[in-house]
């Protein structure tokens, strides 16, 4: 929509993770103010993304514009390949505020630290009043978890905890319901034998053209898309229709089954509700109150174990990352506690590995822009760790490639719990694990080239001597951790010559990385 006679007096900048149209912002018309959303190369290009994720994204965007005009709001929309579209949201906004003598420009605070920084130099450059408002988004502030521990160590229960208290979610008379915090012990089952979950939700969204726009306009993707039958969903209505099915069909089984792979479920018991989550189609907050009311409905089919496994990943892990994110940027995206330097095997782009636990959950990114937090942390995560690669590249990975990753969640996420980066900020040890976790937590290990019982030969499961390669790498770091110390007692008490062997094995697989 052209802005060219459109009087107006502000401009209401909204950004493509800014799609919430039950914010303050447009319960009344205002005649005085033009909403501004952009498709720009400097969303896309700060890292390579996977398609479907710029697709998705873009979409969700052209639908909210379209929801703005219906309810009466003033709106003008870049679109990636639009002539007048500088590509960067200060450069698109200069001609606007000259042209139509602008007074006041509003931006909700934008989630990732790059943009905060960009947008605070807002009223310098643009020599007009700026402001910013809250995004109504989150049930915390930016500062809630700096503030709760100052410099003491960030830990997640606490934090949790009194998330649960401040919201009185899953509470009675100040305690929490049942007398117990958290089921997480009950929450890492494996699929029973035979064990099928209902098939996700899928859209069939035509996507081409703005696929057609992406490709003209030079944008740099990878991964793969059917552009005729766009799975995700890119408005409200869709987003709503996703939770409910959730709630109606997965929530009973989310607990146990949370950490549990699959060869036939991509998604397994997982709501797949973050990437519109992310973009604020929903919110937390009722996605909370959506999962408590339908236990409170269903309490002989839906235990509390289900439930609070699922609020915790909301109002606990979301919140959590999101409130280290504010408290340690900018210097926590340069941390590399272990410094580790390897480059990322050349498979996590293509998934062409005989590894199947890696090449099963590769490809499954690479098709859906999706994988579950278990594949994230404990098979690609796990893999990335072990072989000791930089933080900058698996970081740059995970970001590109799901359709749910922005820096404020993801870079927690794999920096500080995946790769311990962070030397322990976010968690307490290092998440590693040996082909003995992989098998036991699902069907991964089933008809792999190598062999999961295995430490060293010529088809032994890499995980098994790299994992007591990591240890015996960083002893001096981890020797004195009582969640790990363990592990180095029964790496002390294991023969010479074996322990030569294993080491030597994972020499051999580290040196030859790219084709294992």
């Amino acid at each position: 929509m052209c802005c060219c006679l459109i009087v107006v007096k502000k401009i209401r900048l909204v950004l493509g993770d800014q799609l919430n149209e039950n914010h303050s912002w447009f319960k009344e018309v205002d005649d005085d103010c033009l909403y501004v959303l952009m498709e720009v190369r400097q969303e896309t290009d700060y890292v390579k993304h996977h398609i479907q994720k710029i697709l998705g994204i873009f979409a969700a965007m052209r639908a909210f514009q379209q929801t703005l005009l219906d309810k009466g709001h003033k709106v003008k929309y870049f679109k990636i390949g639009d002539k007048e579209n500088l590509q960067s949201f200060r450069k698109n906004l200069e001609p606007i505020i000259k042209t139509k003598n602008i007074q006041l420009l509003e931006y909700q605070e934008p989630d990732e630290y790059r943009l905060d920084q960009d947008f605070k130099q807002l009223s310098q450059v643009l020599e007009i009043k700026v402001r910013m408002v809250s995004s109504e988004h989150f049930l915390s502030s930016r500062d809630t978890l700096s503030s709760l521990f100052g410099d003491k160590n960030f830990l997640m229960e606490s934090f949790y905890r009194k998330m649960r208290k401040d919201h009185d979610i899953l509470m009675e008379h100040n305690k929490p319901v049942s007398g117990k915090w958290n089921y997480d012990k009950e929450n890492r089952k494996k699929l029973p034998k035979g064990h099928q979950p209902p098939a996700p939700i899928q859209y069939c969204h035509n996507l081409t053209e703005i696929l057609n726009e992406i490709n003209t306009s030079g944008i740099s993707h990878f991964g793969n898309v059917d552009a005729k039958r766009f799975i995700w969903p890119i408005n409200r209505d869709e987003a709503l229709e996703v939770v409910n099915f959730f709630m109606a069909e997965l929530l009973q089984h989310f607990g146990d089954f949370q950490d549990a792979m699959s060869t036939t479920s991509w998604s397994v018991y997982h709501s797949r509700i973050s990437f519109a989550m992310n973009i604020k189609l929903i919110s937390p907050k009722e996605v909370i109150d959506s999962a408590i009311e339908t236990w409170k409905k269903n309490p002989d089919i839906i235990s509390l174990s289900q439930v609070e496994g699922f609020v915790r990943q909301i109002l606990g892990w979301r919140e959590y990352m999101r409130g280290v994110y504010w408290a340690k940027m900018p210097d926590y995206g340069n941390l590399n506690e272990l410094n580790h330097e390897n480059k990322l095997p050349s498979w996590f782009w293509d998934g062409k590995t005989k590894m199947n636990c890696q090449k099963l959950a590769i490809n499954q990114s690479l098709n859906f822009a999706y994988a579950h937090h278990i594949q994230r942390l404990m098979v690609t995560g796990n893999f990335a760790l072990l072989a000791g690669v930089h933080p900058d590249e698996i970081d740059a990975w995970y970001l590109g490639i799901y359709i749910d990753a922005f820096e404020w969640v993801e870079i927690t996420n794999t920096r500080g719990m995946s790769q311990f980066a962070d030397g322990g900020i976010v968690g307490t040890k290092p998440y590693v694990a040996s082909a003995n976790y992989i098998n036991k937590m699902g069907d991964y290990c089933n008809n792999c080239y190598y062999d999961k019982k295995e430490k060293f030969g010529q088809k032994a499961c890499p995980l098994n001597s790299l994992y007591w390669n990591f240890y015996d790498l960083h002893r001096k770091r981890f020797i004195d951790n009582p969640r790990v110390n363990m592990m180095y007692r029964v790496w002390d008490k294991k023969d010479a010559q074996e322990k030569v062997k294993i080491l030597e094995q994972a020499e051999v697989y580290l040196s030859n990385i790219d084709n294992l």
